[in-house]
């Protein structure tokens, strides 16, 4: 994906978030990686900005549906790049992928998660559709 630092203020401001530089930089590194990212990757790859602004400004994109936080059953929160505006939005509920081999877990965009018809009564806030094996990388590595 190539971003520029424009778009990313501009998607910022029209979900009500001021476009600091951290948080653009946030931006950038959730768009530009293949895989859903932890606090810690992030801190890794952002490593001029403290650890706790970079949770701080991923709670704000979060609560603003700039981000998807993702339980992949590690006990670890994942942070993905979120492409529509409304976290409901059925383009943006697909799958993910753990590999439990290399620990990464992968975002399959172009796999949707069916539409779950709830029982009466019940109200869907949110969709976790994971499934977990090798990914391609470590398959070949077999």
């Amino acid at each position: 994906m190539n971003h520029k630092a424009e778009d990313f203020a501009a998607r910022l401001e029209s979900h009500g978030v001021r476009p600091t530089s951290t948080r653009l930089m946030v931006m950038r590194a959730l768009a530009t990686h293949r895989h859903a990212m932890s606090l810690r990757e992030l801190d890794d790859v952002l490593d001029t900005v403290d650890r706790s602004t970079i949770f701080r400004t991923l709670a704000v994109m979060a609560e603003a549906h700039l981000v998807h936080v993702i339980e992949d059953g590690t006990g670890m929160a994942l942070y993905e790049w979120c492409d529509s505006d409304d976290h409901m939005s059925s383009d943006d509920q697909h799958i993910h992928f753990y590999c439990h081999s290399c620990q990464r877990t992968f975002c399959l965009r172009s796999l949707h998660v069916p539409q779950i018809d709830m029982p009466e009564g019940f109200a869907a806030e949110g969709v976790n559709f994971l499934v977990k094996g090798l990914c391609p990388d470590c398959q070949r590595a077999i």
